[in-house]
């Protein structure tokens, strides 16, 4: 009797929860952004993106570049919720675009990748953004993943290798003994979540309810991973645990593998310290032309 008792109180607090998010649904919670609004970001800069629809298999995807195809390419993908523009400042800043060009990934189920229409598998998250990568096969092609993100460029580079050189986990969900079965996220799953969740949240959810099988399904490829990684880490990350780093250190080869154990720093680092990111694609990208003038980094 004590056990109903305390799962109806559970269902009680997460259809309030549910409701909660519901009545929060506004444009911020889509966490994408129109080209219209895109494009006005932009308005006056010397350089302007550019937004692509593609179609692969059947599925929409979105994404946005700028910069010239002559530099190296750093290719961001966002965590969970989110959307390309997540890193619009990068791409917004005139002296990063002298050293490498952007591009900028909508995740499927997310901002105009079929926004709402979640892709739980990471093996089809990576054949879905295998055509982007291999559009920018000729530079040299970096990484960028954070939270969500950081366990879809691991598999990227386990299946495509010829078409990575390099890789910077950022706050990286990637262990799958850190995944915590999380019991509200049963009842979100529900007929009443899918009613009323904001399709960001519905995505998220769906992505992190299968995410501790679709990681321990990775575990034989990390030895595959023969480029240089950068793993960026908070150690007062929350929501993402420091133990993390930690599995990346064990799992990749010591000869490619530089872990970042940063002291004071939470979950959200592309907001509060994106300095870490650059000085990590500008390591990269020295690594790949010694000659080129970026001691400021």
């Amino acid at each position: 009797m004590q056990l109903r008792k305390k799962h109806a109180v559970r269902l009680i607090i997460s259809a309030i929860i549910v409701i909660g998010f519901s009545q929060l649904t506004t444009s911020c919670l889509s966490f994408r952004i129109s080209e219209k609004k895109a494009y006005k970001y932009f308005e006056g800069a010397p350089l302007q993106p550019k937004i692509h629809k593609m179609e692969v298999d059947g599925h929409h995807m979105n994404y946005a570049d700028i910069g010239s195809d002559t530099l190296p390419t750093v290719i961001f993908f966002h965590g969970a919720p989110g959307g390309w523009n997540a890193f619009i400042d990068f791409m917004a800043n005139p002296e990063l675009q002298q050293f490498v060009r952007w591009i900028y990934v909508d995740r499927p189920g997310y901002g105009y990748s079929e926004y709402g229409k979640p892709v739980t598998s990471l093996e089809r998250q990576a054949q879905l953004v295998k055509p982007i990568l291999e559009s920018v096969k000729e530079s040299k092609t970096i990484l960028v993943g954070h939270s969500l993100g950081g366990s879809v460029i691991a598999r990227i580079a386990m299946d495509y290798p010829d078409l990575v050189d390099g890789l910077i986990l950022v706050g990286g969900s990637i262990d799958p003994e850190m995944e915590k079965d999380e019991w509200y996220r049963y009842v979100m799953r529900t007929a009443l979540g899918r009613l009323l969740l904001p399709g960001s949240f519905w995505s998220t959810n769906e992505e992190i309810f299968f995410l501790k099988e679709e990681l321990e399904e990775m575990i034989p490829g990390w030895e595959k991973i023969q480029v240089p990684v950068t793993v960026i880490q908070g150690v007062e990350d929350a929501l993402v645990p420091k133990e993390n780093a930690n599995f990346a250190e064990r799992m990749l080869d010591p000869r490619y593998v530089d872990v970042w154990l940063e002291e004071g720093v939470n979950h959200f680092i592309p907001w509060n310290r994106p300095d870490l990111i650059e000085k990590a694609i500008f390591k990269h990208v020295k690594a790949f032309n010694d000659s080129q003038n970026i001691s400021a980094y």
